[in-house]
């Protein structure tokens, strides 16, 4: 697997942070993505009622899994259900030791509210070992490790529920129960599949309306033809479209949320057609380092949603109860917010920039990016014009990444103590790039998000400049995902408060 200096840096941006912050011994990490950078030391068994395992322990080890499944990290209604139900084994482990909070799919009776995070630690590492166990099975030995540098048993299946660990396995097992057919297909047997099952196969019989070849319906997805390695391509399919009949946590159905039609991607409306393609062209011929840097930053949810996040609670104090609610939450509403937004990818299955730009203008000479390390060229046949990243395998109206990134600003500035400041810089050396290693950025910078709101239009504006997305692809992924933030808080409230 590709290793990548960006993204050791994102890393090291906010994981430093915590080493500084905490007084902390630094430790390697193994994963290849993950390789020479700096993190917070493992909890170990003499300081369980100190640490937070779920940050120093679970996150690294979950993260390399999902890298080993998914090794560009950016499959996001995958990620994203690996990541919530996580932290909903985190959430209902630990439920009986809140004053008044009930888990999602257990309801264990209350216990002594703890002294230190001793028995927090060890409930979420429990039901941290059964949700990953069922996720991951080929890496059990490595869930059972994970025990065994806590100090903990693995082959200690106990369900007593006067303990933390017979907490953590039940809540655990209640979770992966809960959500394992829940419309995901996570076991291959959606659509009476009884052998050779796939998991998170469609079931839903998806075809798109043009082929990778020819585009015949302008106005609709074309999947396109990627590389996978030099002589070796392969055509795109719809991403887990199954994900719009998932079960949602938070709300009743999708139907309620819906978006507008994208009237400038309809080739009966010609001139907006075009003028958008133009905009998206204008937009190539004037990328930014920066622009390049935040596009790259925001396609990796783990490394910009999900670090932001650890950054956010480490940075305001919050207790590990209160970061185990907060990163469920998060997740809850992102995923929550991929239901909805997948559905609406299917209603209006719609253009992407890199085919209606070869539409239009075919192989006539256009200005734009040319490629790595070509700068701004103005003599690229439009045939071969390329978006600045690679084009994800799903439709383009709404954007789902400015949807996830609304989602997790608004649950933040809705739960986090300081609202809507954040205060999250990422450094970018010079050369670190993915897309243009050794070229990009050439000069180190940082790239600053004061506030949530500023990371939440930079992320959805990012998709924009690398011509991924249309403009009005934005506004309709954050709508959508702040409403669904909202439904999620008040799921989560409701949880909280015991119902």
């Amino acid at each position: 697997m590709q290793k990548n200096k960006f993204y050791k840096q994102a890393l090291k941006g906010v994981l430093g942070f915590l080493v500084v912050s905490a007084s902390w011994q630094a430790q390697a990490f193994t994963c290849p993505q993950l390789a020479d950078v700096t993190l917070p030391p493992k909890c170990s068994s003499v300081d369980l009622e100190s640490c937070n395992a779920a940050v120093q322990n679970i996150i690294p080890a979950a993260a390399c899994a999902i890298f080993e499944v998914s090794p560009a990290a950016n499959d996001a209604t995958l990620v994203l259900r690996f990541t919530t139900l996580i932290t909903n084994s985190w959430f209902d482990a630990t439920a009986p030791y809140h004053p008044t909070a009930k888990g999602v799919y257990s309801d264990i009776a209350r216990m002594p509210q703890p002294s230190d995070n001793s028995e927090l630690n060890i409930a979420l590492s429990y039901a941290s070992h059964k949700v990953l166990s069922g996720l991951f099975p080929h890496l059990v030995p490595e869930w059972d490790n994970m025990l065994v540098e806590l100090g903990l048993d693995p082959y200690n299946l106990s369900e007593d529920t006067t303990t933390p660990i017979g907490i953590g396995n039940y809540a655990g097992r209640k979770v992966l129960e809960g959500r394992a057919n829940d419309g995901m297909n996570q076991l291959g047997n959606e659509g009476d599949q009884i052998y050779h099952r796939l998991p998170y196969a469609d079931y839903t019989d998806f075809k798109p309306a043009n082929t990778a070849y020819k585009l015949r319906f302008p106005s609709k997805w074309q999947p396109a033809v990627l590389m996978e390695r030099p002589g070796v391509f392969r055509v795109q399919q719809f991403v887990t479209p199954q994900i719009a009949l998932t079960t949602p946590y938070s709300y009743e159905s999708p139907d309620e949320f819906t978006s507008p039609i994208p009237l400038k991607s309809k080739i009966w409306n010609y001139p907006s057609y075009v003028a958008q393609v133009n905009d998206v062209l204008n937009t190539s011929a004037s990328l930014t380092d920066e622009q390049k840097m935040k596009a790259e930053l925001f396609d990796m949810k783990i490394f910009s949603l999900g670090f932001a996040a650890v950054f956010a609670s480490e940075s305001q104090g919050l207790s590990l109860m209160d970061f185990i609610h907060y990163d469920f939450l998060t997740n809850m509403a992102a995923f929550d917010t991929a239901i909805a937004i997948w559905k609406e990818k299917r209603r209006h299955n719609s253009v992407r920039p890199f085919s209606a730009v070869r539409y239009i203008y075919k192989d006539e000479l256009v200005t734009a990016w040319g490629g790595v390390g070509k700068g701004t060229v103005n003599d690229l046949p439009a045939s071969q014009w390329t978006s600045y990243l690679p084009v994800a395998d799903h439709p383009e109206y709404p954007s789902a990444s400015a949807s996830f990134c609304a989602a997790h600003a608004e649950t933040s500035r809705l739960l986090l103590p300081q609202g809507d400041t954040l205060g999250y810089s990422v450094p970018a050396p010079a050369g670190s790039s993915q897309i243009e290693p050794g070229i990009t950025p050439q000069a180190d910078m940082y790239l600053h998000f004061p506030t949530w709101t500023s990371f939440e239009e930079d992320c959805g504006n990012s998709r924009v400049w690398a011509g991924v997305h249309f403009e009005p692809s934005v506004p309709a992924g954050q709508k959508i995902g702040r409403e669904i933030a909202n439904r999620a808080y008040q799921f989560y409230l409701s949880k909280v408060a015991g119902e």
